[in-house]
């Protein structure tokens, strides 16, 4: 489906708003003064057009109904409130809040980053867009977007339950940034055994949210790095067995590299040969 024709990140309200939210997560666990909490406060409050229309993408994104019929009741009365909204006032919204994030953070580093509901989002822009600028589209791409919006209503989510997170999006965006640091310390406190090496790539994984080719690139060297040293503790292993064995997970490293995008089993991998390097220098001291 053509969802990308006229559509770009830099366009879209609700993936504007979710960036910026990653940064105030990325910012928190990096222990930095997060601008974008100010950002936010600015040009996504109640009486902007940017957080009128964000509140309408979130209501097409989260609403669940069981019909089509009832979908298609939910998604034309979103429309007719988005008709509401100044299409001028929101176009120098979005103009000034894209110069100011330009001018804040590195632009390109910054829409760097894959969005998993790029699709659905991208639909509800076309459907905005088409319906009430009456930005011209096409009919394949007018029904198409319209037919996936709908789609996304009346499918169950087969998340976990949602009560908590809900909670939290229903605050005020201080107390999420105060949820944000209580999350940050209950991670700290939970993998307090963790090492160095471990909890620098949860924080990298992290700061994935805002840079995916910084993940990238680091898993890639850290890689290169555990299998550097397991060759190292290769050559002090006698057992035939454990050095057999110890082989074939050093040929197999090449398992948490490869891709344009990091997935979470290379995370996963590199965790665990991280805990193997440890096991093998714990072993070493006591000798």
């Amino acid at each position: 489906m053509s969802y990308s024709k006229k559509h770009s990140k830099i366009k879209n309200t609700a993936i504007l708003f979710e960036l910026l939210t990653r940064q105030i997560t990325v910012d928190v666990i990096n222990n930095t003064d997060s601008k974008a909490v100010k950002i936010l406060k600015e040009f996504f409050s109640p009486n902007t057009q940017l957080g009128k229309e964000n509140e309408l993408y979130k209501i097409l994104i989260e609403k669940k109904y069981k019909t089509s019929e009832q979908a298609t009741v939910l998604l034309e009365a979103v429309i007719k409130n988005r008709r509401k909204l100044s299409n001028r006032n929101l176009k120098n919204e979005k103009y000034n809040l894209i110069k100011t994030i330009k001018e804040t953070y590195n632009i390109n580093e910054f829409f760097n980053s894959r969005i998993p509901n790029y699709k659905i989002l991208a639909s509800i822009y076309n459907v905005f867009e088409g319906e009430s600028s009456k930005e011209n589209f096409g009919p394949i791409v007018e029904t198409d977007s319209k037919l996936t919006v709908i789609e996304n209503i009346i499918t169950k989510s087969h998340s976990k339950p949602k009560k908590q997170v809900n909670i939290v999006e229903n605050q005020d965006k201080d107390l999420r940034l105060l949820t944000y640091q209580l999350l940050v310390e209950k991670f700290n406190k939970k993998y307090s055994s963790l090492n160095k090496n471990q909890r620098n790539l949860l924080k990298e994984y992290i700061n994935n949210l805002s840079n995916t080719n910084s993940l990238r690139g680091f898993i890639d060297n850290e890689v290169k790095r555990v299998k550097k040293s397991l060759k190292n503790h290769l050559s002090k292993v006698d057992d035939k067995i454990t050095k057999i064995k110890l082989t074939e997970v050093i040929n197999h490293t090449e398992t948490a590299t490869g891709g344009q995008y990091v997935k979470d089993d290379h995370v996963i991998s590199l965790m665990r040969y991280y805990e193997l390097v440890k096991e093998f220098e714990n072993v070493h001291e006591k000798k």
